[in-house]
């Protein structure tokens, strides 16, 4: 039986991408001070902000475009974090297997995001209906 979900952080996906970012922390600790502001920075943004932007998904359920607007930002930083663990494996910071399984874990995250924009009636409260 699935638990209910009563807040953002009781969703899996919020889940997986809050354990995603954490390791992309901690990975890119190693990286070069020189990379600070143009790799490293971009990459924490973007992974933090697919978790920020569930949760205001979460709190604006109530309205349909708002609630789609919001996952819709979240699909795009995921996606940004992808490009940023390429350069990463790419620029050797990151090792290749690090580098790909963080990246096939946003592709799990993206295809749940997708999901719940082409399904909103699962979510919405008060669906109506487009």
């Amino acid at each position: 039986m699935s638990k209910k979900i009563e807040t953002h952080r009781d969703l899996e996906v919020y889940q997986k991408a809050f354990d995603a970012a954490m390791r992309i922390f901690e990975l890119s600790k190693a990286f070069p001070k020189e990379e600070t502001c143009a790799l490293t920075d971009q990459m924490r943004r973007s992974a933090r902000s697919v978790c920020a932007n569930l949760a205001e998904a979460w709190r604006k359920r109530r309205y349909e475009a708002a609630f789609i607007s919001k996952l819709s930002d979240s699909e795009s930083e995921a996606a940004e974090t992808q490009v940023w663990l390429e350069f990463a494996v790419k620029c050797g910071y990151l090792k290749r297997d690090e580098g790909v399984e963080l990246y096939q874990v946003y592709d799990e995250i993206l295809t749940t995001i997708v999901g719940m924009i082409n399904h909103p009636e699962t979510w919405v409260i008060g669906y109506r209906g487009r």
